[in-house]
């Protein structure tokens, strides 16, 4: 009786938060905020008071507020404006080079045997992201939507991404159920998941990223904090999250190549690789033994 296919799990998978982790300032900072003439401290603020007060939930918050802003602003941010402003959008040093660098790092150090898929989770609004120039790096962007009336105004949300989640599209893309109307709840076998929790990196930048953080690496895989350069609070955060255990490692947030943060990701990349080597070499064995040629 045969016990394996042929080894087909040669993929790898880098999962981005986005605000704060590939820039540093939150999307709506650059974009909707300025074109209303808004204080990003006061909406956020604003924000805040409210969660506090009714104890509802951030995201869904925000969206409200951001809706009611537009309209008595008497804005028309349609899907389109929004995609347009996300050119205002401010990425940390060496972002826009990042994935193709990472790619190229993958490829030389499995012999091109290894595939890297890049993903962004965001509690940010999808119609900016659609407009993001580091857009056709990644194989899905998951994040926040809003519904849009026949005169393009956006009315409420439709799609709702808050810190837990975020979680169901890690098990999206660990199943290969990357769809919006695609089930992950039925039972799928270990074997059969077509990117394991052991090849996949999340790399985000505080505590609303922890439930991400702890799937991933209860799961056996790795998970990474990025910080704002020289700011004191953020490695705190980052130290926080080191002494829990909830991360691997972490560095400021320069995406240039020598810096501290290509290293470390290296090392997790080097170790996902000689992982896949393994289960390919182990799978061949296995197959080899079946066929009598071992």
């Amino acid at each position: 009786m045969a016990r394996k296919q042929r080894f087909h799990r040669k993929t790898l998978a880098i999962v981005y938060d986005f605000d704060g982790t590939l820039t540093p300032q939150p999307m709506q900072e650059y974009t909707v905020l300025p074109e209303l003439g808004i204080s990003a401290a006061e909406f956020w603020s604003e924000v805040n008071d409210e969660v506090r007060r009714t104890g509802g939930d951030s995201i869904l918050t925000y969206m409200r507020l951001l809706v009611e802003k537009i309209e008595a602003n008497k804005a028309h941010l349609s899907r389109e404006a929004l995609r347009q402003l996300a050119s205002d959008i401010q990425y940390y040093p060496g972002v826009e080079g990042w994935f193709d660098h990472v790619n190229d790092y993958v490829a030389k150090i499995s012999g091109d045997t290894v595939q890297t898929k890049h993903y962004i989770i965001s509690a940010g609004l999808s119609e900016i992201l659609e407009g993001i120039s580091i857009k056709h790096h990644f194989s899905r962007i998951y994040a926040s939507q809003y519904y849009f009336d026949h005169h393009e105004a956006a009315r409420f949300p439709t799609i709702v991404i808050n810190d837990t989640a975020k979680t169901q599209y890690l098990f999206r893309i660990n199943k290969g159920r990357e769809q919006a109307l695609e089930t992950i709840n039925e039972y799928m076998p270990e074997t059969e998941r077509p990117v394991p929790f052991q090849h996949m990196l999340y790399i985000g930048d505080g505590l609303t990223d922890v439930p991400c953080m702890t799937v991933v690496k209860n799961y056996g895989g790795f998970a990474l904090a990025v910080h704002k350069p020289r700011s004191a609070p953020a490695v705190a955060v980052c130290k926080e999250l080191a002494d829990a255990n909830r991360i691997d490692f972490y560095a400021p947030a320069d995406y240039r190549p020598g810096r501290t943060l290509e290293r470390r990701v290296q090392k997790i990349l080097d170790l996902i690789v000689a992982r896949i080597s393994f289960e390919t070499e182990r799978n061949e064995f296995l197959h080899d033994i079946d066929k009598g040629q071992a």
